[in-house]
Order: C-alpha cells, then structure tokens, then sequence
C-alpha cells in the first residue's frame, strides 16, 4: 500500500510517526473521509472544506489548499488501484516536545492520507440496523471533525455489546446524532433531523440527503427531538460517508413503524444511488481529459 506524509508518497511500511506527535500524545489534530465509488472521489471537496474548517476551529492552519488535498486523494487512489473504499486523511498539530499549550510557529502540521477498501454495505442497506441509546457524555464542540474519539469508541461498543449496529446519542433527552453517524427520523412525512450546530457533526452525507429531499420535496424539519419523539417515528434512518443511507429497524430493541425499511427511506436510498452513475462517469470524463486521451 501506499500512504502520503508530508509531501511523500511512500510504501505503508517506510512511514514513520514520532511519539511526540501531538495527534499521538493529545488527538491534537482533525481528519476526514471520502467514500471512493468505481475510483472516483464522491464529494471530495465538501469533505476536504470540511477538513479545513475543522483545523481553523483548532487554530490550524493546513499547508495544503482544497484543490491540493483532492490532487492527493486521487493520487492515492490511482497509486492504490483503489476501486470502492475510502481515503482517510488526518492531520495533527505537529511534532514537539509535549506541552499542552501549541508549539512555536516553526512547528509544522502533520498529514497523512491512505485507503481501505471497503465494499458498500448491501445487506444493511437492505434489511436495516439496530441503535442502542447511549447519554452523550462528549464535550461540547461535536462539529469538529477531531481525532478526540472516545466517547464515541465507548458509545459504539456499548451498542456493539448489545447486538445493535450503531449507538444514539442522548444529551438532556434529546437525540443528537450516532456514534459516527447523523440520524433523521420520519413522522406524517415529514422529514426531521438535528439542527446542524455544535452538538452534532454536520455530515457530508446529511447534507446530500437534505438536498435530495429538496429535490423530492420532502418537508423537512431541522430542529431537536426526544428520544421518546425517536421512538415513536414511522421511519428512522441513520447516515454516514460508509453507512450511505442505513434504515434503523429498532431502537433500544422497540420496532420503528413496523420494523422495516419504510417507504420514503427507500425513495431516498433510490435517489441517492441514482446519484452515482451521473458521479462516475463524470469522475472518469475528468481522468481522461487529464489525461490527454479524451477532449
């Protein structure tokens, strides 16, 4: 496999990481994931926006441009042979002598970026996932994209231990998002999700399905909800770069509607694959145009 560090693309095994790296020693950094379908990046520049975002909400500023970032991710995949998977690309503060406060100027960030091939999730797409509720003990800057994972480790496992695919946040009775996931729930069709601010990571995924309904014209509600409003939704669904559009069938082991992938869940995961075809064939256009072999 090849990775990138720091302007290099090397063998996995040529890839050396001090310890006193910040990401290492505090998760002193940010990161992203772009879902890679047929070879091409699928929303790469909202999620490497994102990227730089996030590092500006830490006070870090990333050497690379958006453009940059992309050009590397394609690299990866074309270096890699990577067909369907992801690119992950983290960035921490910087190597330095540990101290909590942030080293000197002359410290540079780190970034990192590799692939996983990752085959999409076809059998829960179709027959749908369980959630465990889970109280959201995380701190209170969700919409960073930060290597400070924990709480959501713990809040997976959790739902792991309990058979259940994914775990739901609850913060003062109300529901905020998955462990590594944004959750929309369906009453009277009627679409609702959390308000994207600092108690939810405002995902790339969610934002495409917010567009999908627009287009569907599915009202939608963006405010917060209980887990008891939860509970009794016709439909519930959770979504994420690799989860794509995942029904939910059950919460803390009670049905949803009738424990099943409902109807405007479906219209949307038929939307959003109907995306994809329109997405590759323009992904591989632009390889041949950059390639001199098409005009």
């Amino acid at each position: 496999m090849k990775c990138f560090k720091d302007g290099e693309f090397l063998a996995i095994e040529e890839v050396k990481l001090s310890v006193d790296d910040r990401g290492y020693v505090f998760g002193d950094g940010v990161y992203e994931v772009i879902k890679v379908y047929d070879g091409v990046l699928f929303t790469a520049q909202e999620h490497l926006e994102r990227l730089i975002e996030s590092a500006a909400k830490i006070r870090m500023v990333l050497p690379y441009t958006v453009e940059q970032l992309i050009e590397i991710a394609e690299q990866l995949v074309q270096q890699n042979n990577l067909t369907v998977g992801h690119i992950y690309l983290q960035v921490t503060r910087g190597v330095a002598p540990r101290a909590h406060q942030f080293p000197n100027e002359f410290v540079s960030p780190v970034v990192i970026g590799y692939t996983v091939e990752n085959p999409r999730p076809f059998a829960q797409l179709e027959m749908g996932a369980a959630m465990k509720s889970v109280e959201d003990m995380r701190w209170l800057r969700c919409d960073i994209k930060s290597l400070n994972l924990l709480g959501n480790v713990l809040a997976k496992q959790e739902a792991v231990e309990s058979n259940c695919q994914e775990a739901l946040f609850v913060r003062d009775g109300l529901v905020r998002e998955g462990s590594a996931s944004n959750v929309f729930g369906i009453k009277d069709g009627v679409l609702h999700t959390h308000p994207a601010n600092h108690f939810i990571l405002n995902g790339i995924t969610r934002r495409v399905v917010l567009q999908l309904a627009s287009e569907l014209s599915i009202p939608v509600k963006e405010k917060e909800f209980t887990l008891t409003e939860a509970l009794e939704m016709d439909e519930f669904f959770f979504t994420s770069t690799n989860a794509e559009i995942t029904p939910v069938v059950t919460i803390d082991r009670q049905l949803i509607g009738e424990g099943v992938p409902g109807p405007l869940t479906r219209k949307l995961q038929k939307a959003f694959d109907a995306q994809l075809p329109m997405l590759l064939a323009a992904g591989h256009a632009d390889e041949r145009n950059a390639n001199g072999s098409a005009s």
